[in-house]
């Protein structure tokens, strides 16, 4: 496996923990400064049974690829699941083992890789479309404002009708 594919599959398995409600998935790149592996994702478990799914899915996934684990540690410990892949590592912590062990810190001398997908960029057509939505929503709530409701148009009547009693008889005093 070359990096360029090594870093593919690290991106694609850093996502894919995270749609999985991994917590603070981090990617560091350490090729060239680590002899250990070329990359290393962590990824923070909520609970035990969270680890282990996490973990068991992460590499049913990667199988789909082709890629097996070479070795795996920590599958008695509902804390830390380590999972080597050859050119990189994937560490599944709880919070707690995270903070104590500080892998973070540790493997700092390695490069940040921006793995998370970015929001695709608005075109002049979805500006467009979206301000003709407005102009709509605005056009449609102003015709229901000035629609009167069955209702009203009842009370209307009821209120014009009392209004035209009370002239007539205001009237038919008035005369007499």
């Amino acid at each position: 496996m070359d990096k360029k594919q090594a870093r593919e599959l690290v991106i694609k398995t850093a996502r894919f923990i995270d749609d999985k409600k991994a917590e603070d998935v981090k990617v560091y790149d350490l090729c060239g400064l680590s002899s250990l592996c070329d990359y290393i994702v962590i990824g923070t478990a909520t609970s035990a049974p969270h680890l282990e799914a996490l973990d068991l899915d992460a590499g049913t996934e990667l199988k789909k690829d082709g890629v097996y684990k070479t070795n795996r540690d920590g599958g008695q410990t509902g804390t830390w699941r380590v999972s080597d892949y050859g050119a990189f590592m994937m560490h599944i912590m709880t919070q707690a083992a995270r903070e104590f062990y500080a892998l973070d810190k540790i493997f700092s001398f390695g490069k940040n890789v921006k793995w998370q997908k970015t929001a695709p960029k608005k075109t002049a057509s979805s500006k467009k479309t979206a301000a003709t939505a407005k102009k709509t929503v605005k056009k449609a709530s102003a015709k229901t404002a000035k629609k009167p409701t069955k209702t009203s148009a009842k009370n209307a009547k009821t209120t014009t009708k009392t209004a035209k009693k009370t002239v007539k008889k205001t009237s038919k005093k008035s005369t007499k």
